[in-house]
């Protein structure tokens, strides 16, 4: 990794079942494999509802994308190509703004514009969104300073039993060799005493990192486009000693899901927003 850029691997996939309701949820039946990887976004999904991480990540099941989904993608590519392409010191707004439109015309990002089924007024409002997004990014750095040595960089790192995945939006090398994990945000920013439990993600990132490095990047940063926000905070011993507890402890939690086939729903206010509410006993009837 040292004084290269590095791109993504290519993410997991899956084929996608379409049980009806009681079928889905006594779908396959104990035990189930366990998931190839442990990300940052499986542990949330388990520790959120254990149902819906089973029919998303060992049943597969479908869950069409959104339209904030969309519009990160789209704004996260649209950085990346800013960051891949052409010297340090013409990254400027005009550039980014181009990127841009690269982004919007690239296949795979038209397909995903595409299952949304905008009408033309609402796909003129994603494209405005995100350009503002792109224009807010520069109020909060000076990218010509950036030296980026890693672009939606895939890390892995076998720890015990399970390989940590994560995909970390931007990885820098500062002047003094040390590095900084950066992760954009596309949506608003949280409250002062909720921003630590939104670092996690990254604490992830860095627990990998430094496996793979053999030293600790001295930084996480959480850049906030829309609220034009950075939280930033530096990884201790104690951080990433809990990140690894808390991992281990997930994964034992899911193996133990996996052996006896117990993913419970968990009900909360974010139901409402689940693609598996036609899947779930405990989802309201219609």
């Amino acid at each position: 990794m040292d004084g290269g850029t590095v791109t993504a691997a290519a993410n997991e996939g899956g084929t996608a079942l379409a049980d009806p309701r009681r079928e889905c949820v006594a779908s396959a039946g104990p035990p189930y494999a366990l998931p190839a990887t442990l990300t940052p976004s499986k542990m949330s999904r388990f520790m959120s509802c254990p149902l819906a991480f089973r029919l998303s990540y060992l049943d597969r099941l479908p869950e069409p994308p959104t339209v904030d989904q969309v519009r990160g993608t789209i704004v996260h590519r649209a950085l990346q190509l800013l960051f891949s392409s052409g010297a340090a010191d013409a990254r400027n707004s005009e550039r980014a703004l181009d990127a841009l439109e690269v982004a919007w015309t690239e296949p795979a990002m038209r397909e995903e514009v595409g299952a949304l089924a905008l009408d033309e007024r609402a796909e003129r409002r994603l494209r405005r969104e995100t350009g503002t997004l792109v224009e807010r990014y520069f109020a909060l750095e000076d990218p010509t300073a950036v030296h980026p040595i890693g672009l939606e960089l895939d890390v892995r790192v076998r720890v015990g039993d399970v390989e940590l995945r994560g995909i970390i939006d931007r990885l820098d090398r500062l002047e003094d060799g040390s590095v900084v994990v950066v992760d954009y945000k596309t949506g608003r920013a949280p409250r002062p005493e909720q921003s630590r439990s939104r670092l996690g993600g990254v604490h992830f990132y860095a627990f990998v990192c430094e496996q793979l490095l053999g030293h600790r990047p001295r930084e996480v940063r959480l850049m906030y486009l829309k609220d034009q926000v950075v939280v930033v905070e530096s990884p201790t011993d104690q951080s990433m000693r809990g990140l690894r507890q808390r991992a281990m402890a997930i994964w034992a939690a899911i193996g133990r899901a996996c052996e006896s086939g117990d993913f419970r729903p968990n009900p909360s206010p974010l139901c409402r927003f689940c693609a598996f509410q036609a899947h779930c006993p405990a989802a309201p009837a219609a």
